[in-house]
């Protein structure tokens, strides 16, 4: 029983939420959408109140309050968030931090804002300086920074940027210690990967410093070829050309783009679909790329302008499967990767595999320096057993597999974590306060493997594996006995 009394004689006028209905909405996230087996195992997770603070001042007070009454803290942004970040196992407070919103200043093409700044509203800030976030997820127009940092991991502009973990991705973090005299910290450099993709286990995120790109006039394209293959040989070849400034490619086979009520009118039977963001000086090689490769280009439109009466990017990445869950509620994926040096020879063989159970659906990165293609097929879910042998034949075909049916980092299985991991929460958060289950330490004060709820389905994933810069990374770490230097 967490002691919400005494955690509340110490918040003096922060503002809280006690509404049972509220505390149980604001207890979910995207996930219980996304994946059956998340929303059953999430279905008695319930926090005890919210807690809304207006400003950093109210933050360290929640952290002081939160390590002396030992209450559990769970860190909300938008919640669109879909692999259960959002979910407090352990009940406790969900710490609601979109009131802190500022966007603080752009220079250098580098932007510094508060965790619960909106990312559409970062862009509307910097945009008029000709620069934008690099790269941004589906859920734009909702998501705050501090929940993408936090819980997010690719998206819209990762076909050249790659993704957040990468090198130069993020640039600097301040958080907060939960502890009862809390310490303010800037987490720069490598370091800053030790939060991001954490679900808020190990510190809080007060503000964020990101890099920015070129604010290229964006045309969104749809185009149709004449079988799943050609589509990604297509998407392979605009992915590989330098030349042309790109900013989203999304494959799907047919049926998928069809389940999408929007982009109906805009594909060919039969055909499959890649929708892309060009930047406007290369729509002419673009165009002659789509030929090439035999396509027929249905839409050309300056960004948001489009027919299907939404951005393009919300055809993409984590937003096309809520598009298709509109007609097709019972349809989920997982998160394969498909890497050269045999990429499409492994997405060949994983159409060909599932060709009778539904339709692939890829979004290209990079990823380690390397073109990737992530997805799957799209599938009527019928049990774990399934979800089970499409993860077994994927990892077959090979593709490395992520956990998208578990709310536990490790078996997730898309952070790289090292020793340094633990000693980063053992400093940022003591008592283990943060998320509580979602990432815990041993008694020996090592990352424990998470016990009962969606880690008992033993699916047969992978997880992401890194490449040579980072296992001298993790070696290096493996020799350092002390917690990272951070500034306070």
């Amino acid at each position: 029983m967490n002691d919400v009394t005494g955690f509340l004689s110490h918040l003096g006028d922060i503002p809280t939420v006690s509404d049972p209905d509220v505390v149980r909405r604001r207890s979910r996230d995207m996930s219980t959408t996304f994946s059956p087996i998340i929303r059953r195992d999430a279905a008695d997770k319930v926090a005890d109140l919210i807690v809304k603070p207006r400003d950093q001042a109210d933050v360290i007070r929640v952290a002081r309050a939160a390590a002396l009454t030992r209450m559990p803290l769970m860190m909300r942004g938008a919640g669109t968030c879909n692999l259960g970040q959002g979910v407090p196992l352990r009940g406790g407070a969900i710490v609601d931090m979109s009131a802190l919103s500022t966007v603080l200043w752009t220079r250098n093409a580098t932007v510094r804002a508060q965790a619960g700044a909106r990312l559409v509203a970062i862009d509307e800030a910097t945009r008029p300086t000709g620069w934008e976030l690099r790269m941004h997820s589906s859920t734009k127009r909702a998501a705050t920074v501090g929940g993408y940092i936090g819980g997010g991991h690719a998206g819209i502009g990762s076909c050249t940027w790659g993704i957040l973990r990468d090198r130069g991705n993020i640039l600097g973090l301040q958080m907060v210690s939960v502890e009862a005299e809390p310490k303010v910290y800037e987490v720069r450099g490598s370091d800053v990967n030790l939060a991001h993709h954490a679900y808020g286990t190990n510190g809080i995120i007060t503000e964020v410093e990101m890099p920015l790109a070129p604010a290229w006039p964006w045309v969104e394209t749809v185009a149709n070829f004449p079988g799943f293959m050609v589509a990604a040989r297509f998407a392979y070849a605009l992915a590989a050309a330098d030349g042309l400034v790109k900013k989203l490619i999304s494959i799907d086979e047919w049926p998928n783009w069809d389940y999408m009520t929007a982009m109906r009118p805009f594909g060919r039977e039969g055909h499959s679909m890649v929708r892309s963001m060009v930047a406007q000086q290369g729509i002419e090689a673009f165009r002659a790329l789509v030929a090439e490769f035999g396509g027929e280009i249905t839409v050309e439109a300056a960004e948001g302008e489009g027919p299907y009466h939404a951005p393009l990017w919300e055809f993409g990445w984590g937003h096309a499967r809520l598009q298709v869950n509109k007609t097709q509620p019972n349809i989920v994926n997982n998160i394969g990767l498909y890497l050269d040096p045999d990429l499409l020879g492994a997405v060949e063989r994983s159409q060909r595999r599932f060709k009778d159970l539904g339709g692939m659906h890829l979004e290209v990165k990079r990823y380690d320096g390397r073109i990737a293609f992530q997805g799957s097929p799209y599938y009527q879910f019928e049990d774990e057993a399934q979800v089970a042998e499409v993860i077994r034949g994927m990892a077959e075909d090979g593709a490395m597999v992520a956990n998208n049916h578990t709310y536990f980092v490790k078996e997730n299985g898309m952070k790289a974590m090292s020793g340094r991991d633990a000693a980063f929460k053992r400093q940022m958060d003591p008592h283990n306060l943060m998320n509580p289950g979602k990432m815990d330490l041993d008694d020996a004060g090592e990352l424990a493997a998470a016990s009962g709820g969606s880690s008992g389905l033993d699916l047969p994933t992978t997880g992401w594996q890194y490449g040579q810069h980072t296992q001298a990374q993790v070696m290096a770490e493996a020799q350092a006995s002390t917690p990272p230097q951070l500034q306070g």
